[in-house]
């Protein structure tokens, strides 16, 4: 009866640990997805074309934007509407940012406080905007599994920051196994409060990379808050002027 025992349970063990390597093996590090994210949403130059959609309980508000990126940390935007908007720009250099604005002809530095407002009243700040390509030193984590966002196969990636300073001291993030997009994010207060979902969606194929052509950002401490960005025109690998990404552009 023994040697009948150890014929079954020693193959069946072998198996099972050999599918627990498997799994812990195909498990990537947080550092692997954090980097792989950085990779697909990072880029040589881009221009887009974008349509920014406020909501704020049942009022909606419609912007048009014309957007240059270079790299991880510049990036240049123009607003053409509404009209009362248009010809404000913004430009992000490297942990700087620059607000023109044309109604009273002045440029303005956005620092301390005002980054953590919303831009242009959404419910995007000007924080959100510069701090994704900086997760990787701003904060450490755990795989905690796979889970599936809108029939997309994610990893659930829980992150707490190193630093005191930063806006969410914790981010869960879903990140897209194939495409590499952190599909879903939500983001939170110190004090466990959450703060803010943000989603990834309309994902499509642009070259060689998937990008996604929506997303949405939800304000889940005020209710009735929702801010959408849709890109209509994205282009990557173009030729930019240099002049783009410096103050002399603001004004220009």
């Amino acid at each position: 009866m023994l040697n009948k025992l150890t014929v079954w349970f020693l193959p069946a063990l072998a198996a099972l640990l050999a599918f627990v390597s498997h799994a812990q093996a195909a498990t990537p590090t947080v550092a692997d997805l954090l980097a792989k994210i950085d990779a697909n949403m990072t880029y040589d130059t881009r221009e887009s074309f974008i349509t920014m959609r406020v909501t704020k309980s049942d009022r909606v508000k419609e912007y048009k934007m014309h957007s240059y990126g270079r790299g991880q940390d510049e990036a240049a935007i123009e607003y053409l509407a509404p009209s009362r908007d248009e010809g404000t720009k913004m430009l992000k250099n490297a942990t700087e940012l620059w607000m023109w604005l044309p109604s009273v002809e002045k440029t303005q530095k956005i620092s301390g406080h005002m980054l953590r407002q919303g831009m242009m009243g959404s419910d995007m700040s000007y924080e959100d905007m510069m701090d994704a390509a900086r997760w990787q030193t701003m904060y450490t984590g755990v795989v905690s599994g796979e889970e599936t966002v809108d029939g997309r196969k994610c990893w659930k990636v829980e992150l707490t920051a190193t630093a005191t300073d930063v806006s969410y001291p914790k981010r869960i993030i879903w990140v897209d196994e194939s495409a590499y997009i952190p599909v879903k994010q939500e983001l939170y207060a110190l004090s466990g409060t959450l703060l803010k979902t943000w989603t990834m969606s309309d994902i499509r194929t642009v070259g060689n990379r998937q990008f996604p052509f929506k997303m949405t950002v939800v304000d889940e401490v005020q209710t009735g808050s929702m801010t959408e960005l849709i890109f209509d025109k994205v282009t990557f690998a173009i030729p930019l002027q240099e002049e783009v990404f410096s103050t002399r552009w603001l004004e220009r």
